[in-house]
């Protein structure tokens, strides 16, 4: 008896119909027989990947084994049923062959479309096969046999998916170092491109339209990156390596290279799905990049200012440039290493260039006060012996050149041209460096023209001598010196010298007071005074400092209240002194008037009872000349002011 003979009939259009001239009872005893000799045919078929034969047998008997367990089902004869699952045990065994090569040449599918795409196009003819049952008996729902669905269909879909993220996606730990990873994700972008287009060229004609396969592989490959990227990611990258996957995620994946590669599009669209990387993603990796950045900034500086520090102890000037004026190459260092990593971060997305911004000018504020606390160190070195270091004032006017250029070149570094304002904690920074230096350089002037401040008042200046005239060589001395920093420095230099002079000078007269005898005396003193501050005044208008701006007409002021001929008419004069010179104290009138020499008790109370009945607020911007000189409390028998007596 053949194998079709003890198949029942079935209805024209596949559907399947029940025995009607047999007896189910009287159909069973055929079956093993023929059953076992199919199921051994059908084995040797699978064995030869002769799939479709194989596979139409098989659904030969298991439609036969389908219609009796329909038949007894409706009949009510379920006893039944477990011996005719007993003569058809073998289907399991053969339906699990055929599945697992059918998804072996799945697994194989991007290699067997371009080698030998019968194979592959024999498998998904018998997964829609497997498919049109399913549908079939879902749709008819009065029983539904062993095994079924199967759901191959689905199970392609799994399988092609999981060989695509098996390949490539759960790989050993890789080197999370940026060379590591730089090969790694090269080698995924070839790849994904390459079998994106066998997808694109020659598996959608493989499968029925409706397979969807190139939209279903896209997405595999977009998911399965999402995923590595995430697993990379748990590493512990260094900077070079969370660069790497930035750029790859938000610029190489979407670019012309690989997911908008000519040869994809537009089929291969990956817009409407969504980010490789979400918006917290990408903004935590962007700080943890730029962590890693201020790290290898801060020690890049550290460097730096190591460096720059043995500068200035060595025995030799500083470097000059092209117009004569000292400077290091620590600013062009500093600023070259600040703008390439902003430059750098701007090739990936304007938040992790402004983040770097912000990075870079904190780092460099910080780095300003590093600077600053070397320059103090320096200056404490110099304090104990002031031949070391042999150039300190050469490498003090270097920095200032340097903190200059600095802060010239600070608002280029801001990602945006048209906004270039510097913040103002760095400007802070910036202008305390400055200062810094500065004052160093004026202490230095300080020891020199102390011996002969030292001097005056006494009667030898006052008859006539070259003190004023060796303060003055002095002060031409460093003139010259600080003709080596630019001019906006230069001009800041020489206003403080000059501020720097009327103070000791007037500090000297204040504090060594001098008190005139006579008339002759006071004459005297207002013509050395006189001579001094113009001599004074003339050195610095000869170095460029405008007259109007120089502190020492303070001395000249002061010289009209000593030249003042009535002692009664003080009153009015020190009105307009201490009007001009709002920081002017009681004591330092008092001492003015001590100087004079004439000024009796009565007249002292007026005036200072009237500077009580004027007190002084100092006005914006106004440059303190009396505050900073302490002269002696005198001892006085009497108040001078209500609720306050010396």
């Amino acid at each position: 008896m053949g194998f079709r003979s003890v198949l029942p009939p079935r209805e024209t259009g596949g559907a399947r119909a029940l025995p009607e001239t047999r007896d189910a009872e009287e159909q069973l005893h055929p079956v093993p027989a023929e059953v076992h000799e199919v199921f051994s045919h059908i084995l040797q078929l699978l064995h030869g990947q002769h799939l479709l034969e194989a596979h139409v047998e098989l659904m030969m008997v298991e439609q036969l084994r389908d219609d009796i367990l329909s038949q007894l089902h409706l009949r009510g004869l379920s006893s039944a049923q477990a011996t005719v699952l007993s003569y058809f045990s073998g289907l399991q065994d053969l339906n699990e062959s055929l599945a697992k090569q059918l998804w072996d040449i799945v697994g194989s599918s991007l290699r067997l479309v371009r080698e030998d795409p019968v194979l592959f196009v024999t498998a998904v003819r018998i997964i829609e096969r497997e498919e049109k049952i399913d549908d079939t008996l879902l749709l008819e729902a009065t029983f539904l046999p062993p095994g079924r669905p199967k759901g191959w269909r689905q199970k392609f879909y799994q399988v092609l998916q999981d060989t695509i993220t098996g390949a490539r996606f759960h790989t050993p730990r890789m080197d999370a170092e940026g060379p590591g990873l730089a090969k790694h994700l090269a080698a995924l972008q070839k790849d994904i491109v390459s079998e994106l287009r066998v997808v694109k060229d020659l598996m959608v004609q493989c499968v029925p339209a409706h397979y969807n396969i190139l939209s279903v592989c896209t997405a595999t490959y977009h998911q399965a990156l999402t995923s590595h990227l995430q697993e990379i990611l748990r590493e512990d990258l260094d900077k070079q390596g969370l660069f790497l996957l930035l750029e790859w995620a938000l610029r190489v994946y979407h670019s012309p290279e690989m997911m908008g590669h000519p040869d994809l599009l537009p089929e291969v669209d990956v817009s409407a799905l969504d980010p490789l990387m979400s918006s917290e993603l990408v903004d935590q990796t962007e700080r943890r990049y730029v962590m890693k950045v201020k790290a290898c900034v801060f020690e890049w500086m550290q460097r730096t200012l190591d460096v720059e520090f043995k500068e200035w102890f060595k025995e030799e000037e500083p470097e000059t440039d092209h117009q004569g004026f000292f400077h290091s190459a620590l600013p062009a260092i500093v600023m070259q290493m600040l703008n390439e990593n902003i430059q750098v971060a701007s090739l990936i997305t304007d938040s992790l260039q402004q983040k770097i911004y912000n990075m870079a000018l904190e780092e460099l504020e910080a780095f300003l006060g590093r600077l600053r606390e070397a320059l103090v160190q320096c200056g404490k070195e110099h304090q104990q012996d002031r031949a070391v270091p042999k150039y300190y004032i050469s490498h003090l006017l270097a920095v200032l050149n340097n903190n200059l250029a600095l802060s010239n070149s600070v608002s280029s570094l801001h990602p945006d041209s048209a906004c270039r304002e510097v913040p103002a904690s760095l400007q802070a920074a910036l202008d305390r460096m400055q200062k810094k230096a500065t004052q160093l350089l004026l202490e230095e002037l300080l020891l020199d023209l102390q011996p002969l401040c030292l001097q005056m008042p006494s009667r030898k200046w006052l008859s006539g001598s070259q003190l004023v005239g060796s303060m003055c060589e002095v002060i031409d001395k460093y003139a010259k010196d600080f003709s080596r920093v630019r001019k906006p420095v230069f001009t800041l230099l020489l206003a403080e010298t000059e501020l720097l002079v009327a103070n000791q000078y007037l500090r000297a007269l204040l504090q060594r007071k001098m008190v005139c005898k006579s008339r002759e005396e006071r004459g005297q003193l207002c013509h050395r005074l006189l001579q001094d501050a113009t001599q004074f005044r003339e050195l610095f208008c000869s170095l460029g400092l405008d007259g109007s701006q120089q502190s020492l007409e303070a001395v000249f002021a002061l010289r009209e209240l000593i030249c003042l001929k009535d002692p009664a008419l003080l009153s009015l004069e020190v009105l307009g002194f201490i009007t001009k010179y709002p920081d002017v104290s009681d004591e330092h009138i008092s001492t003015l008037l001590d100087i004079r020499g004439d000024v009796s008790k009565e007249v002292r109370h007026v005036v200072l009872e009237m500077m009580a009945q004027h007190p002084q607020v100092l006005p914006e911007g106004y440059r303190p000349i009396f505050s900073t000189i302490l002269v002696p409390v005198q001892e006085l028998p009497f108040c001078l002011r209500k609720g306050k007596c010396a």
